[in-house]
């Protein structure tokens, strides 16, 4: 089959090794945000019910952005829960890009209902949440549910970064969500950081 779609006969998600273990609820967790000059931080919490026809791999940097909406659509219908937290640029700056991350995540986590089981994670650190939890490398490949929160979290961010493409369009937000491209970096040479640059951020700082 072309594409990067693939159904749940051909590969089968690390969720139902979980499920095989009694945890019935399982939520994923992911991020969008880390790595840009502008902008917050998001991060999505899902808990799909145990049959869907989502795709895997659900990797949200391996689809379009109008495959992405489409999948955001899809997601949100099927899931038993879901919620996106937010963290904005001030408090990245107070508190650093990984503890933000993490921060979104909890809040994310902390708004589903019905609760989850079990929460997986993508990547190595947890955030700060009571609930079971497990951390995968690669999670976003692997699990269905740390997949659907990955599109979640991206296309989330990328209305956001559009909105605010509106309020700053020196800087085209609306074409780099805020990532450090030659034609930011010249955008905030020319025009100094505006309040929603990360001012701790190299590419940013040395122009506050």
């Amino acid at each position: 089959m072309a594409g990067t779609d693939h159904s749940l006969f051909d590969l089968e998600p690390v969720d139902e090794a979980f499920r095989k273990e009694g945890f019935c609820l399982i939520a994923g967790v992911d991020e969008s945000g880390r790595g840009p000059l502008a902008g917050p931080v998001l991060a999505a919490a899902v808990i799909l019910p145990e049959q869907t026809d989502l795709p895997l791999p659900l990797d949200s940097k391996k689809f379009s952005g109008a495959r992405r909406a489409e999948l955001y659509e899809t997601i949100t219908e099927q899931a038993l829960a879901w919620h996106v937290a937010s963290v904005d640029n001030h408090e990245i700056d107070k508190i650093n890009i990984l503890q933000a991350s993490l921060t979104a995540m909890s809040f994310a986590v902390s708004e589903l209902d019905p609760k989850p089981d079990l929460v997986l994670v993508d990547g190595p650190h947890p955030p700060p949440i009571s609930n079971p939890f497990r951390c995968l490398k690669g999670g976003d490949r692997n699990s269905l549910a740390i997949g659907a929160a990955s599109i979640l979290a991206k296309v989330e961010r990328d209305r956001m970064m559009d909105e605010y493409h509106e309020l700053y369009p020196q800087y085209g937000f609306s074409s780099h969500r805020g990532y450090g491209t030659k034609k930011h970096r010249e955008a905030i040479l020319q025009h100094g950081p505006c309040p929603i640059h990360r001012k701790t951020f190299k590419g940013v700082k040395e122009y506050v």
